[in-house]
Parts: C-alpha cells; sequence; structure tokens
C-alpha cells in the first residue's frame, strides 16, 4: 500500500488519469439528478395546470351556472309581474329552490325582496289553492322540504331585519316586508287553506308553524327582534310605526305562548324584548291593544313569579348587565303601574324582584370616577359597559322609573301605612297651641290664619304622634312595610344621579312621613328609641330591613324639611306638627348620641355608617331650623346624661368617642362649656407657640405705631405682612399724633384693644362700603359693589385677620353678622344640609317673600315675563347677571321655578360677594381654626363674636369690679351706681351703659371674669384734660370727699380701651342717674367707643 502512494505521487500523469476518470462520473449522475428533477417538475406542472383548469373551468362553471339561474329567477319576476296569468305554488317552490341554491345576501337582496313579494301574493289569491305557496305544506313528496325553504326563508328575512335601519324609508318598507313574511308563516290565522273544510288540518298547520318558530329560535330569532327594536325605539323619536311595532311584538309573543309560557321562552323574552328602553311606554303610546294581550296572558304576574325566584333573576341580570338591567326594571316598573290588580296581589314578589334587579346594579354603582368606571346618565359612575347607544332613551326610561315614586305606586305599595287614620280628636283650638316655649308662639295673625285653615277642615286635627310601642316587628305587616322601605332605600343608593327626583316623589303626599312616622313609633315593646338601637347590636336580616326603615324616613323627611320654606314649617305645619318635630329631634338626638358613646360609629362600616350620616342628617337640618327659628323647648337639644367634666377628661385623653361626639353633635354639650372648650384650645395653642409669659421665658412682641388719623392705613400696612404666628402673638400699639409725637401711656393690651375696636368700627362702617347692612334689621355682609376699592380683596383678609384676632383673644366687638354670613364664616355652604333658600330671609326678607309668592303661584308662571337673570342697579347702571349661561333668554316656567328660587337666593347671598367671602374666610382661619367654631351654630358663633345676648348679670359685674381714686364697694357713689343700674335703668339702658364702658353692649360669654382688662371704676376730681391719673392727691380727696368745687356739672366718661369709667364724686343719687343716662344715651347708633 505503501508503495501505490509512493509511485503515485512520483508520476503526475497516473494522478491526472484516475482524476479525470473520478470527476466525469460525478458529472454525469449530477447530469442524470438534473433530468429526472426536470421531469418530476414538468409533471408537476402539468399536474397542477390540470388542477388550475379544472378549479377555473369550474369557478366559471359556477358562476355561467349562477349567473343562468339569477337570469332565469329574474325572468321568471318579470313574467311574474308582466303577466296578469297567477303562478302555481310548485313554480314559485322551484324557483325559490333556484334561488336559494345560490343565494348570497348582498347580491340577491331585490330578488329576495320579489320572491318575498311573489310569496305574499300568492298567499292572498282567493279560491286558488294551487296558487297559495302554503298548498305545498299538504304535498306528501314535497312537505320536508317545503319546510327546509320557508325556515330558509325567514331566516334570510331575519338577517336582513338585523341590517336594517327602520329611520331609512326605504329600509323601513323591506322591514314591513320581511315582518310581514314572518308574521304570515309563524301562524295559520291568515292561511285561505284553512277555511271551510281544510280547518280540519289547522292542527297539523299548526304544528308546523310551532316548528318553524322553534326552528328560529334556535337560530337566534328574539336576538334579531331585539335588535330591530333597539335600533328603531332607542332613540329620542321612536321610528318604527304603529304597524311595524304591532308586528314584531306579535311575533316575540307567540313561541312564549306557543310554549305555554315556559321558563326558559319567559327568560328569553325578558333578556331580548322587555329589556329594549321604554318598550312597555311605546306600546302605550303607539299600540295600546299589545298590552291588552299581555294582560289578557297575565304576563305581568308570570314575569313577576318568574324573577321572584332569586336564581333566575340573578341569571338574568346577569345576561342583561347594568345599562339593560335597568332598561328591564323600568318596563317592569310601567307595566305594574297599569296592573293594579295584579300590583296588589303580588306586591311581595314585585318588591322582591326590584330590590334583586338594583341590588345587582348597586354592586357596579362606584363614588368617583376611575379607569374602570363608565358615566351613565342615571347611575352615574359605572364599573360595567355603559351602552351609550341607549343614551338618547334616557329621558324615556327614567320617566317610567319615575312610576315608582309616584303617587299611584306609593299608594299601592304603602297601602298599610297610609291607611292609618291620624285624625282624632275634634279641636278647632289645637293649631294654635305651639310647643311648651313661649318663645314659639306665633304671631296673631298667624295665630289666626291657622284657626281659620282649622276650622275650614272640619275642625279636625291629629293627636300629637309619640313612641308608644305595642307592634310585632316580626307580624306580615311590618315584614311588608320594611321591604318596601329596602326597596325605595336600594333605590336611592343606586340610581344615585336622580336621587332627589326620588326624594321628591316620596315626599309629594303630605301624610307619607307622619304616617310613617306613626308606623315606627308603634314598633316594638315600647316604641322608637330602644328597638332601633338593639336592632344595631344584632346583624339579622330583620334588624338590617328595620334599620332600612328609619334610614328612608330620615332621608325624606330631611329632604322636605330642606325643601319647605318657613311659612310651610311654622305656619301651614306641612306634614309634620310642631310638636312631632319636637319629639322627633329627641329621638334623632338620642339615638346619634348613643351610636357615638356607645363606640359604634368608631367602627362602623357599610349599611350602618350610611345609617348614621342619615339620622345624623335628619338632626341636623331640624337642629338649624330651630337654630333660624326656635321650635323645640329650651335645653332640648342638651344631654342631661352627658357630664361636661367627663368629656374633657375624654377629650384630653383623646378619645375616640369624644372627638366624635365634638365633630358631629356639639349641641349636645351646654354652649358655656363649649366656650370654655374654645377658651382652652386656644390656651393650649397660644402655650405651644410660646405666647405666654412663663418664670422662664417671655413671648415676642411685635411693636407698630400707629397715627390716629390714619389709623386703618397705618394698620392694614403693618399688621398685614406678619406671619400668622406674629398675628397671634402680642402686639403693642404706640399711637402718635400726626407731627409723629408721642401719646401718653403705656398699651397693656389696652391701648390695642382701643386700635383693635377702631379699626373694626371703621371697617364695618357701611359708608365705607366694604360691608352692607340688610334691610330690617341691619346686620353685616360684603358689599357686593366693594370691588371699587383698590386692594379689596386684601382689604377683606386684614378684615378676617382682625376678626380672628378680636376672638382669639377673647375681645368682644359689637359687629352684629347677617345669619347667612356666619354661616359660610363656619364653612356650612359646603355641607349637605345647607339650603340657600332657607338663609335668604336673614338678607332680604322682603325679597325672599317676593320669591317664596313665585313658588306658590297658581297660574302660568311664564306670564310675569322672567328670565333666568337679575338685574340690579349698580351705582346708577342696570346691570344684567344670568344665573346660568344663557339664562336671560331662558324663561321662568311653572317647570323649573323652584331651580329660579333656588339660582336665585344662590347669586344673591353667594355669587354676588364669593371673592370677598373667601377673602374675609381666609384671613380669619389664618387665626381661628375651622375645627374651634364647628362646635357652634350661627347664633353661637354671633355670640362668640360679639359676647352674649343675656340680661347682663349686675351681680357678676360687681364681683369682677376694680375701684381705683378713692372708690371702694362700700362707697355711697358705688352704692348709688349699683342700685340706679339695677332699679332705675331699663335692659336697654343697661345694655348702653355697658356699651359706654366696655363699647360692646353684650357681656362676655363666660361672664365678667374673663373681661380683659377688668372692669375698672375710677373717682376723677378734675377735667378730662386734666386728670393725671391714680395720684396720691385724686385718691385722697376722693376718700375724703376733698373738691375743690361740686362736679354736678361734670359727665361720667370712659376710657373703653381699659374698660374703665371715670366718675365724678357726686353729692347726690338723681345728679348721678342724670348724668350717667345722659352720658350713655350719647354714644347710641353705630359707635364702638
Amino acid at each position: 500500500m505503501s508503495l501505490s502512494i509512493s509511485s503515485a505521487e512520483t508520476n503526475p500523469q497516473v494522478t491526472k488519469m484516475f482524476g479525470t476518470a473520478q470527476s466525469s462520473k460525478a458529472q454525469f449522475l449530477n447530469k442524470a439528478r438534473q433530468a429526472r428533477e426536470e421531469r418530476r417538475e414538468l409533471k408537476e406542472r402539468e399536474r397542477a395546470a390540470i388542477q388550475i383548469q379544472a378549479l377555473i373551468r369550474r369557478f366559471l362553471c359556477r358562476c355561467w351556472l349562477q349567473r343562468e339561474i339569477r337570469r332565469e329567477v329574474e325572468d321568471f319576476f318579470e313574467i311574474n309581474e308582466s303577466v296578469s296569468s297567477k303562478r302555481s305554488a310548485l313554480s314559485i317552490f322551484k324557483i325559490s329552490r333556484k334561488l336559494l341554491f345560490v343565494f348570497r345576501i348582498k347580491e340577491d337582496k331585490e330578488r329576495f325582496e320579489k320572491l318575498c313579494r311573489c310569496i305574499l301574493n300568492s298567499m292572498d289569491v282567493e279560491n286558488e289553492p294551487k296558487v297559495w305557496y302554503v298548498s305545498l305544506a299538504l304535498s306528501k313528496d314535497l312537505t320536508l322540504l317545503w319546510i327546509k325553504q320557508i325556515k330558509d326563508v325567514l331566516w334570510f328575512c331575519c338577517e336582513f331585519l338585523k341590517q336594517l335601519k327602520p329611520d331609512i324609508l326605504q329600509d323601513s318598507k323591506l322591514v314591513n316586508l320581511h315582518l310581514t313574511m314572518l308574521v304570515t308563516f309563524t301562524d295559520t290565522s291568515t292561511w285561505k287553506i284553512l277555511r271551510g273544510k281544510g280547518e280540519t288540518l289547522r292542527p297539523a298547520m299548526n304544528h308546523i308553524c310551532a316548528n318553524i318558530m322553534g326552528h328560529l329560535n334556535q337560530k337566534g330569532f328574539y336576538s334579531v327582534l331585539q335588535i330591530l327594536l333597539t335600533n328603531g325605539l332607542a332613540r329620542s323619536r321612536p321610528s318604527l310605526s304603529k304597524g311595524t311595532l304591532t308586528a314584531v311584538f306579535s311575533l316575540a309573543l307567540r313561541p312564549v305562548i306557543a310554549a305555554q309560557f315556559s321558563d326558559n321562552l319567559l327568560r328569553s323574552f325578558l333578556i331580548h324584548i322587555m329589556s329594549v328602553p321604554a318598550i312597555v311606554t311605546h306600546l302605550a303610546t303607539l299600540t295600546p291593544e299589545r298590552l291588552s294581550v299581555l294582560e289578557s296572558h297575565d304576563l305581568f304576574r308570570k314575569f313577576i313569579l318568574f324573577l321572584s325566584r332569586e336564581a333566575q333573576c340573578r341569571d338574568v341580570c346577569v345576561c342583561l348587565e347594568g345599562s339593560h338591567t335597568l332598561c328591564l326594571l323600568g318596563n317592569l316598573i310601567y307595566l305594574g303601574s297599569l296592573n293594579d290588580k295584579v300590583l296588589e296581589d303580588e306586591t311581595a314578589h314585585f318588591v322582591s324582584v326590584l330590590i334583586h334587579m338594583l341590588s345587582y346594579c348597586q354592586k357596579y354603582v362606584s363614588q368617583k370616577k376611575s379607569n374602570l368606571t363608565h358615566w351613565h346618565p342615571v347611575l352615574g359612575w359605572f364599573s360595567q359597559t355603559v351602552d351609550y347607544g341607549l343614551n338618547e332613551s334616557m329621558p324615556l326610561l327614567t320617566k317610567q322609573l319615575q312610576h315608582l315614586w309616584g303617587v299611584h305606586l306609593i299608594r299601592i305599595l304603602f297601602s298599610d301605612v297610609l291607611s292609618k287614620k291620624l285624625v282624632e280628636t275634634q279641636d278647632p283650638t289645637y293649631p294654635l297651641g305651639q310647643t311648651a316655649s313661649p318663645q314659639n308662639s306665633l304671631p296673631m295673625k298667624s295665630q289666626f290664619n291657622l284657626f281659620k285653615r282649622a276650622f275650614q277642615k272640619s275642625a279636625s286635627v291629629r293627636n300629637i304622634l309619640k313612641p308608644v310601642g305595642g307592634k310585632r316587628v316580626d307580624s306580615a305587616e311590618v315584614q311588608k312595610v320594611c321591604s318596601i322601605c329596602v326597596l325605595y332605600q336600594t333605590t336611592l343608593t343606586t340610581l344615585t344621579q336622580i336621587r332627589l327626583q326620588i326624594l321628591t316623589g316620596l315626599t309629594y303626599l303630605d301624610d307619607l312621613l307622619p304616617k310613617l312616622w306613626a308606623f315606627i313609633c308603634e314598633l316594638g315593646p315600647q316604641g322608637g328609641l330602644k328597638l332601633f338601637l338593639e336592632c344595631l347590636n344584632n346583624d339579622t336580616e330583620e334588624s338590617k330591613r328595620l334599620l332600612a326603615m328609619l334610614m328612608l324616613f330620615c332621608d325624606c323627611s330631611r329632604h322636605l324639611i330642606t325643601i319647605l320654606d318657613e311659612i310651610e314649617v311654622y305656619e301651614e305645619q306641612i306634614s309634620f306638627k310642631l310638636e312631632e318635630l319636637v319629639t322627633i329631634s329627641s329621638f334623632l338626638n338620642s339615638f346619634v348620641f348613643k351610636m357615638i358613646w356607645d363606640g359604634i360609629v368608631e367602627n362602623a362600616k357599610g349599611e350602618t355608617l350610611e345609617l348614621f350620616h342619615s339620622v345624623h342628617g335628619w338632626l341636623m337640618i331640624l337642629y338649624e331650623r330651630d337654630c333660624r327659628r326656635r321650635f323645640a323647648p329650651e335645653d332640648h337639644w342638651l344631654r342631661k346624661d352627658l357630664k361636661p367634666s367627663v368629656l374633657f377628661q375624654e377629650l384630653d385623653k383623646d378619645k375616640k368617642r369624644a372627638q366624635l361626639l365634638l365633630q358631629y353633635i356639639p349641641h349636645v354639650i351646654p354652649h358655656k362649656n363649649r366656650v370654655l372648650l374654645f377658651r382652652n384650645m386656644v390656651t393650649k395653642e397660644k402655650e405651644k407657640l410660646g405666647l405666654v409669659e412663663t418664670s422662664s421665658a417671655s413671648p415676642h412682641v411685635t411693636h407698630i405705631t400707629i397715627r390716629r388719623s390714619r389709623m386703618l392705613e397705618d394698620g392694614y400696612e403693618q399688621l398685614r405682612p406678619l406671619t400668622q404666628n406674629l398675628m397671634k402673638g402680642v402686639i403693642r400699639v404706640k399711637f402718635v399724633n400726626d407731627l409723629g409725637v408721642d401719646e401718653a401711656g403705656i398699651d397693656q393690651d389696652g391701648v390695642f384693644k382701643e386700635f383693635l375696636e377702631e379699626i373694626i368700627k371703621k371697617v364695618f362702617d357701611p359708608a365705607l362700603n366694604l360691608f352692607k347692612t340688610t334691610s330690617g334689621d341691619e346686620r353685616l355682609y360684603p358689599s357686593p359693589t366693594s370691588y371699587i376699592h383698590e386692594n379689596y380683596l386684601q382689604l377683606f383678609e386684614f378684615v378676617g385677620k382682625m376678626l380672628g384676632k378680636a376672638v382669639y383673644e377673647g375681645i368682644v366687638v359689637d359687629v352684629p353678622f347677617a345669619s347667612f354670613f356666619l354661616s359660610q364664616l363656619l364653612g356650612h355652604r359646603h355641607s349637605s344640609f345647607y339650603s340657600s333658600v332657607d338663609e335668604l330671609p336673614s338678607l332680604d326678607s322682603e325679597f325672599y317673600k317676593n320669591l317664596t309668592s313665585i313658588k306658590r303661584y297658581d297660574g302660568d308662571i311664564s306670564d310675569l315675563g322672567l328670565t333666568l337673570s337679575y338685574d340690579e342697579d349698580v351705582m346708577g347702571q342696570l346691570v344684567c347677571h344670568e344665573l346660568i349661561p344663557g339664562g336671560k333668554t331662558i324663561p321662568v316656567t311653572n317647570e323649573n321655578k323652584i331651580s329660579y328660587i333656588h339660582l336665585m337666593a344662590h347669586f344673591r347671598m353667594h355669587t354676588q360677594i364669593k371673592s370677598q367671602t373667601a377673602a374675609l374666610i381666609s384671613g380669619f382661619r389664618s387665626i381661628i381654626k375651622p375645627e374651634w367654631i364647628r362646635m357652634f351654630s350661627a347664633p353661637e358663633l354671633q355670640r362668640l363674636i360679639s359676647g352674649d345676648n343675656a340680661e347682663i348679670d349686675l351681680e357678676d359685674l360687681k364681683k369682677h369690679t376694680v375701684y381705683y381714686g378713692g372708690f371702694h364697694g362700700s362707697h355711697r357713689v358705688i352704692i348709688w351706681l349699683w342700685d340706679i343700674l339695677a332699679n332705675d335703668f331699663s335692659p336697654e339702658e343697661r345694655a348702653m351703659f355697658l356699651k359706654f364702658v366696655t363699647s360692646c353692649s353684650r357681656p362676655p360669654l363666660l361672664g365678667f371674669a374673663y373681661l380683659k382688662p377688668p372692669f375698672s371704676i375710677r373717682c376723677v376730681e378734675v377735667s378730662d384734660d386734666q386728670d393725671t391719673g391714680d395720684t396720691l392727691g385724686s385718691v385722697l380727696r376722693g376718700f375724703f370727699t376733698i373738691r375743690k368745687k361740686e362736679p354736678g356739672g361734670r359727665l361720667p366718661t370712659s376710657s373703653t380701651c381699659f374698660n374703665l369709667l371715670k366718675l365724678p364724686n357726686y353729692s347726690k343719687k338723681s345728679i348721678l342717674r342724670e348724668k350717667l343716662r345722659y352720658a350713655i344715651s350719647m354714644n347710641t347708633g353705630f359707635e364702638l367707643s
């Protein structure tokens, strides 16, 4: 082997010879392979070409056949139209087979229409059985083929119905054509072949119709009808004619009736037909006879009984989802309003069905917008997909839903409650008796009107409703009423966007709420409070239903009292007598107190929290009404079992229940204790900020220099830039004259008090036009035209700071604010309990009367020519304010007059002075924290600012008086002074005296111990300009009654900045009385010092 290799290597010719032989062999094999592949490829091409040719020939053949068939069909119809001779049923059958063989919806639309017309024409021919298309059903050979053909034809009719738009004229004609086909061949009533002797065939033919209908149902017949109905009815104006709607609804009913109202067919009918928006309304309007068919078959009862089974109701709701569930709900409610007898018989089932359906929707109602929610015009934010195609039909759906809280249904559902008799006594003088409090008695004119009204009503009045108990809570009657209350409460929490409509409907009947209260009073062994408190601790279904009743009563009553004006509440006493409001408020006060004090609110969630807010809301509406105009006895709102000391201890320990009590119902604590609490809060903050003098540190003092001639300007410039903490701190004032020379005297809070009083006197003077006074009682509020001042908003903020500083330091200032403005200062305007109309009398009582007269106007309000705008004379120029965008072009009508009243009240009290009020509140809150004053009502806040409006306690004043200049408690002039104040002066004169010496006619809220500086009396023996203060000579002269001359010609004077009375040492009591009376009378009017 090695030798051969060696020789090959040494002989190149041998190598070349062998290499050539090998390469030619490889080439040969390669060429052979390529040839084989080419032959195979050629065969493949030939085979593919044959296949393609076959396919093309087949396609062309098919096209040719289809063209021929279509030409034949067209020829058939052309001859049919031109020749008067009637085509036989067999020829129609054959041409139908051919058309159906090649049928394409887009291409054969017109041919199919002609076929349908041809078939229908054949059915209209008289006395020619061979022409009637349906006659083929009797042929043994063709029966099955004919049934299959008619099924296909009718399903193609359904396919066309899904695509057609009923609002287009041409399409509406085609809709009628296809519906006629369906109507004709799903019922034997129009078949001429069954007349006379043919009647014997009717059972068999009915069977064929049932077979056809069953086939259509399997294919989705109800879905087709649903699409057609939705396209035609889910709009502001329906596009389906009476005939079309009649046909569709008749077709929808046929399977249900044929199946003898089986569950499956009832389910399909409810899901696809009864969920079409407002279909019952359209039926009632366009074709009421269809509704009578529903009634004749007692379908409403069948629907309710079917849905009363919870699993089936849930199944239907899940299939429909929220938007369409609501449509079904609307149709059922409207149907119920048309079937009184069934509704009375099946009230329990009807209520149960509605609760289940609303609860299903409620699961998806969201409180706020998010990526997972969609806006629904009735439900609000909704976490399921919303069908926006239904939006046009929402007004009609809302009208259907309104029947649920309409008078008719309320009378049926609440029949057990409304059947109660409240008229029990015959006493025409009874309405004249008000509450136990003499303050609440009405004027004589009002009493006469009440007497007259009572007399006109046959002198029938009812006993006052109070908790009496005695009715078992597990009785059928109580359970029924509870269920109905649960229904309406669920409606309120689900249909969030029409909540006010629902509440208005529920409060329409004047006697529903008092009778519901009477019903509540009868529950349990003792009635009222104890039962409901027990329910709070029981997590049973029965307890929840009872609490739902209480919640509904509170929500509705609160709404009612909010929309009633003063005359309706206090004089006409619509729905509730004033004594009943006292009883109800006592119940609510106790209930809310117990919920907080027993720790229920601390951990409350869901329904319990909603209940608390409902009861608390109703309570606060009554409390605020009582604050504006008393109807309850004095101390009615206080809790005698709550010791203020215990509450304060718990507040110091940050106990949650004490904090919640102060947050929600501070009125249960005596006012004096709340003022003490307020002063404690201020003191604690001062200590925290280092504003209190201690042994180790002194507070920072801010010094300001004020020219008396430019007090407001200097005060504004020097105090406005101060930080919040510096404004709360010690401010020392130095007065200088116009030459810059200091005035004598050191400020020990007295000069600052004088400065503050003078500033407040100037800014609140209506002549400055920062503030105006109300007509009538002349109370202050920001002037709408204050914008004429430069930097007026900064001025208002400064005023707010000054007012806040006065309250912070406990300096009372005689600034009487309008009640509506005090409410804004407290932040009530942002409360859900607030009503602009209720506050309007505090701004302009005459304007309020004019507005409420519009509410009571019996005629057509549009005759008055009012628009949603307000014309005002602004500095001699008439300015038109639009209450809403475009308001001056929108007339006030009977429909929108209530909105007009609320808009007008809101404009006058808020919109006009919005920026001024916001600036003042901002300044005020920079000193006084909102949570500090939230525990006061509007009248109580006025007392906090201006002192107590109670009569002056002279003993308290005497006890806290300091004497100077030789005077003392046993001095004859001092004895005369107190005797004159107590016995000779009227309460008004005593108030004038207090204003003379302190600049405020009202005593401090916590008594004269809290007057700073303390009230002092000094004996003066020299004229005011020569008075050098408490010198030794002055004291001695006063003590020994030494004088240069009789001071009988001098008047008493005062230094209000120091709460100081400067009193000459008069020799006679009569002179003192005369001079003092004259001195105090010189300071009447809008004077502050």
